[in-house]
């Protein structure tokens, strides 16, 4: 599927997180979601690494040719966004963006800790509201948040 060019705007990168909503998530939908971003990445040959969290608790990690602890270290950022934003890193990023600032310059927060970089996208269960993050790192911004919308829309669409 070839992704369009154009960057998303705000108004489309919330109606993603408003679309992408699980019923459940368990631990063997981690290992399910997770294994297919491994898939996709090994298609496409992408160097990523990839990490799935729910309520603190790692339930999937892996790391493909060309990907280094530094990925590992940017996943970590990027989660810590969504959980305390309750959205995607990307669109954290794209809304101070679009306030004509950066996350680094307005949020006040430790750029060392937090990372409002494309990659990282909350687990929603429509009962519970936001419970985790799927995070994927290796690529530029916009392609690791693409993988991952890419990746949700697939799994959501066979339950």
């Amino acid at each position: 599927m070839t992704q369009p060019a154009s960057t998303p705007t705000v108004e489309e990168l919330e109606e993603q997180e408003r679309r992408l909503v699980f019923r459940r998530f368990t631990h063997e939908d981690a290992w399910a979601l997770g294994s297919l971003l491994v898939e996709t990445a090994r298609e496409r040959q992408a160097p990523v690494a990839i990490d799935i969290h729910r309520a603190g608790q790692q339930l999937f990690h892996a790391a493909l040719p060309g990907s280094a602890p530094d990925n590992d270290a940017w996943i970590a950022r990027k989660r810590r966004v969504v959980e305390r934003y309750g959205a995607a890193s990307y669109l954290v990023g794209a809304r101070h963006r679009a306030k004509g600032t950066t996350f680094e310059e307005s949020s006040r927060l430790d750029p060392d800790t937090y990372a409002a970089h494309g990659g990282s996208f909350p687990i929603t269960v429509e009962s519970a509201g936001v419970i985790g993050a799927v995070t994927v790192s290796g690529l530029p911004q916009l392609e690791d948040h693409r993988m991952v919308v890419e990746a949700l829309e697939r799994f959501l669409a066979r339950l």
